[in-house]
């Protein structure tokens, strides 16, 4: 959601209480330029590699070498 300042000014208290509902950014213009974002704390201190938890598996070995040992020989 975008407003201005003059609007974010007269509704400050309603929209602060809206991102803090919902989450959702609120970017705030001056003379159509950003000039701040308001951001809820649930959303700054989101950690999204924890939604990843449990989706992804090994295949193979992770100890294993990356390249094998021919294809060193072949680089010198």
């Amino acid at each position: 959601m975008t407003v201005t300042a003059t609007e974010f000014k007269a509704k400050c208290l309603a929209i602060i209480d809206q991102v803090q509902a919902t989450g959702e950014t609120v970017i705030i213009t001056k003379r159509g330029k950003v000039v701040a974002k308001l951001v809820s704390e649930r959303a700054e201190n989101a950690r999204p590699w924890l939604e990843l938890r449990g989706s992804v598996r090994w295949v193979g070995d992770p100890f294993e070498p990356v390249v094998d040992e021919g294809d060193i020989e072949a680089l010198r």
